[in-house]
């Protein structure tokens, strides 16, 4: 629990997104690895997905925020992060809640937000609900960088 202490960055990207955003995403993902950065996300869109890869690599601190419930079987290197008290995987859900919907990811993505000292969006489809988010976060006093 002690991650949730760190200045945290928070890393989210729209499941779809231009080629140019991909190569941003990876090599953004790289330099906060090799700085050391906690990065905070629901790590679920694929470049999500592959930007959690990058981090695992290293040896900085990473949150997850859960669209659902806590999982029952986490995958081992997840577990072996964990262990290492490298990994704190958090949720704002009941394990009642088994799949991620567009309102639960929308949750999720808003206590991320609000957890974050600093946003990073890799892309935001216009009108989309990441796009939405990022609106009001701004509108609200939070600084956020956009990638793509």
């Amino acid at each position: 629990m002690e991650l949730l202490n760190v200045h945290k960055v928070a890393f989210l990207c729209s499941r779809n997104c231009p080629d140019r955003v991909v190569v941003r995403s990876y090599e953004w993902a790289i330099e906060q690895r090799q700085k050391g950065v906690c990065v905070i996300s629901g790590f679920h869109s694929d470049i999500e997905k592959d930007v959690l890869y990058f981090l695992l690599k290293g040896n900085q601190p990473i949150i997850l925020t859960l669209g659902m419930g806590f999982m029952t079987n986490i995958e081992p290197q997840l577990r072996s992060q964990i262990d290492k008290n490298r990994l704190l995987i958090i949720t704002p859900f009941e394990d009642t809640v088994t799949r991620v919907t567009a309102e639960t990811a929308n949750i999720r993505n808003r206590l991320t937000l609000e957890l974050a000292d600093e946003i990073v969006v890799a892309y935001a489809s216009k009108a989309g609900s990441l796009d939405k988010l990022v609106t009001e976060m701004t509108a609200s006093g939070k600084i956020v960088r956009m990638l793509g």
